[in-house]
């Protein structure tokens, strides 16, 4: 897993960030190797909204993309919301991809064979 933790509006101590990236690694347990990920760290200017810090995070997925947003009072409390939320979606789309072939496969009754007679016959009125 690739991971790129960007902060938008202001910068963030390195507590925050080897946070993010530890708790994101945990979730790249789940990914491919090639899988990129990108967070942004933002903050809210409004006064009035308490749950002001903001962790978005974008899933690049062979044949899908993922997004996330959460926000919360810090940036540890965001992220965790954020990657229990992620863990989910990755597992979805991975019971998408793999598990729904197979129940459609299960449901199809294989074709009935054809009796020998009437290969005989078609091929007798073809030559």
């Amino acid at each position: 897993m690739r991971l790129q933790v960007t902060v938008r509006r202001g910068h963030v101590n390195d507590g925050v960030r080897s946070y993010v990236e530890s708790k994101f690694a945990k979730l790249g347990k789940r990914l491919h190797e090639s899988t990129l990920v990108e967070v942004v760290l933002d903050r809210e200017r409004n006064p009035r909204i308490a749950d002001d810090h903001v962790v978005e995070a974008a899933l690049h997925l062979k044949g899908s993309h993922l997004r996330g947003r959460e926000a919360a009072a810090s940036f540890e409390a965001a992220t965790d919301l954020l990657v229990d939320k992620l863990e989910r979606l990755v597992e979805r789309e991975r019971d998408k991809k793999v598990h729904e072939p197979r129940r459609r496969a299960q449901g199809v009754a294989p074709p009935e064979p054809v009796p020998v007679e009437e290969i005989e016959q078609t091929l007798r009125a073809e030559g």
